[in-house]
């Protein structure tokens, strides 16, 4: 914005800009829209806030938001422990979520192994994951780990690493590894897809 503005209407804008997916345009309505609201609704949007800088925690379980020692997934009743949903941050768990097909566990790895950026193993919660495998081979329980990383170079490469960690147990067959089926979204087109693409779209092809 071109106007001189007052120094914490500006610093709230570019507070806003700098969110992912919000532009210039974006962050001023949203700044004064909250101008405009009443001293209650501000207050309560300040506290929610506040409340996700102070009162979330990561599962101790599975390493997805939580305000809780558990998060809602590792405390619901019901959900198989024979099956956990390895994916790369919380909203994946979301998005899995919505589909209300699946009854498993997950394990939020935050992030994706990615040396350029410095992101080895040791920054992800694959120690986590590894000691949840070591407590189910234990009491020799069967495991299937489902790698839902994203189809990038950096996801690709996340899988395939911990696929080859955890060799020893798919070899003592206490543990089977999946990958997620990829393909072509709905309303794509093939001759704009990339080979990879396709290629998975070719390999998890089902009878009709």
């Amino acid at each position: 914005m071109s106007a001189k503005l007052p120094e914490p209407v500006q610093n709230l804008i570019d507070a806003f800009n700098r969110l992912p997916g919000i532009g210039s345009k974006m962050a001023g309505r949203l700044t004064f829209h909250l101008l405009q609201k009443s001293e209650y609704d501000v207050n309560r949007f300040i506290t929610a806030l506040d409340g996700i800088r102070t009162g979330l925690q990561p599962c101790e379980q599975c390493g997805n938001i939580s305000d809780q020692p558990l998060c809602g997934v590792c405390r619901e009743p019901g959900r198989s422990a024979d099956q956990i949903c390895v994916v790369e941050g919380p909203l994946d768990v979301i998005a899995l979520e919505r589909t209300a097909l699946y009854h498993g566990l997950y394990h939020v790895l935050g992030g994706v192994l990615s040396p350029m950026d410095g992101i080895g193993p040791d920054q992800l919660r694959i120690q986590l994951l590894q000691d949840r495998l070591n407590k189910r081979q234990e009491i020799a329980a069967h495991t299937e780990l489902i790698m839902a990383t994203n189809p990038s170079l950096e996801g690709e490469a996340t899988a395939n690493y911990l696929t080859q960690r955890f060799q020893p147990l798919v070899q003592e067959k206490l543990l089977t590894i999946t990958r997620i089926a990829r393909g072509l979204p709905m309303g794509s087109d093939i001759e704009y897809a990339d080979p990879t693409t396709l290629a998975r779209a070719l390999e998890g092809r089902n009878n009709l």
